[in-house]
């Protein structure tokens, strides 16, 4: 499958795959920070987000697969890969799996275990919302808080309409699907997968998805990951404290 990017900037590439419901859009800030440090920096929209086509298939085998038909379209080698949340699943796959390719690793809140189905709450949400009535942001986002009590979240998902005609607006992601495969998002990477090169995990400090617990899991699939926990954030650490997540991927990095 072809995906849609945003190519920035000249130099080693750094390739960025954003977590459930995100997009490429979401790392523009950060990916413009990376490009002026010496990177070629490549913000991807997985399938069945942002721009991205649309399938029936949504495995994390398939989105890796995706993301290593795009390094071979682009004739990307030894790439240094950031995933955040379902993104960091991709990525722990893809580096796993190939990682001839993979230089450096950054995987941003979440852990290689499995993760029960937590986002009932926001596809309720985003499922009531009717767009045969032809509903503008405004009367969206009214909907969406009935769900969502958290601004932060609602302004993410909000961010995913787009206008299909006018008067007309719509999601950019496969809800349908998500509805129907949800329990994917969640998948344990397979237990003897491991990765021996130079890994980062990130964590925010007041998220709860990788525990102390976890570390001997993590450290079981990368024998060489360096945890650490960014002050002040929750889930979205990369939105919430963009300069000490900058700076720990940087150190990393450079």
């Amino acid at each position: 499958m072809e995906l849609y990017s945003r190519i920035e900037g000249e130099g080693k590439p750094l390739l960025i795959v954003h977590g459930f419901l995100g997009m490429s859009d979401n790392w523009k800030s950060l990916a413009a920070q990376f490009a002026v440090q010496g990177f070629q920096v490549h913000a991807l929209d997985m399938r069945n987000h942002g721009k991205s086509p649309h399938s029936e298939e949504f495995t994390y085998e398939a989105m890796a697969q995706d993301v290593l038909e795009y390094c071979e379209v682009h004739r990307l080698k030894n790439i240094c890969l950031l995933g955040h949340s379902m993104g960091g699943k991709i990525a722990m796959l893809l580096a796993t799996t190939h990682p001839d390719l993979v230089e450096k690793l950054i995987v941003a809140d979440i852990g290689p275990k499995y993760y029960p189905p937590h986002h009932q709450k926001i596809l309720e949400g985003l499922n009531a919302v009717d767009f045969s009535l032809q509903p503008s942001r405004a009367e969206v986002e009214e909907v969406l808080s009935q769900y969502i009590k958290d601004f932060g979240t609602r302004q993410f998902l909000l961010k995913n309409l787009y206008w299909v005609e006018p008067g007309q607006l719509a999601f950019r992601f496969n809800l349908d699907v998500f509805n129907r495969k949800i329990e994917t998002i969640g998948n344990a990477l397979p237990f003897d997968n491991r990765f021996e090169k130079p890994t980062l995990f990130l964590r925010g400090d007041k998220s709860d998805y990788i525990l102390d617990s976890d570390f001997e899991t993590i450290v079981h699939h990368f024998p060489g990951a360096d945890i650490q926990t960014i002050k002040n954030s929750g889930h979205w650490l990369h939105a919430e404290n963009p300069i000490d997540f900058m700076q720990a991927c940087l150190a990393f990095l450079l």
